[in-house]
């Protein structure tokens, strides 16, 4: 049984170490994040309710271990500060379709924390409302509503965004 939950685990890694991604902004962050987040788990391995998702379980561990850490050492609007303006975001030379997804991701980051998160679980991480709900540890309406929300900003941004490079152009 254990054997199997551990092969479950390692096989949910990359899922995890993107989720975590989003939550750090950072990759040695996230790393750092993934890896307390195995121990954690690991460690209360009994704890896991078989039956149930692993996958939710991890998440749960490692947003729960990011915002304890946030709020030992720094605040959450600092971890994910300016994301979009970072001087390591990739260079996208002059694709039309790199500027829409560098629009997308700038759109994704200027998203509430909470909202960004919402979206990120059920869009990215292809979760269920039902697994993001509890790995926030919320309702599934509050999830359906912060999923709801922030994709209706992102077309707000985007559409803000599309106008003023047209207006641009003149």
């Amino acid at each position: 049984m254990v054997t199997h939950l551990r092969g479950e685990m390692l096989a949910l890694l990359p899922q995890l170490r993107s989720f975590a991604r989003f939550l750090t902004g950072q990759v040695a962050s996230a790393d750092d994040l993934v890896q307390e987040t195995v121990l954690r788990a690991l460690g209360a391995l009994e704890q896991f309710t078989p039956g149930t998702s692993m996958k939710a379980w991890l998440y749960t561990i490692a947003r729960n271990l990011f915002y304890e850490q946030a709020r030992h050492g720094r605040r959450e609007r600092d971890v994910m500060s300016d994301y979009a303006h970072r001087p390591d975001q990739p260079d996208s030379a002059g694709t039309e379709r790199a500027d829409d997804l560098r629009d997308l991701d700038g759109a994704i980051w200027r998203l509430s924390p909470r909202l960004r998160e919402a979206l990120v679980l059920v869009g990215v991480q292809e979760m269920t409302y039902a697994e993001a709900a509890r790995v926030c540890g919320v309702t599934v309406g509050t999830i359906k509503a912060r999923v709801s929300r922030a994709r209706a900003q992102i077309m707000e941004y985007m559409d803000t965004g599309s106008d003023h490079s047209r207006h641009e152009g003149e």
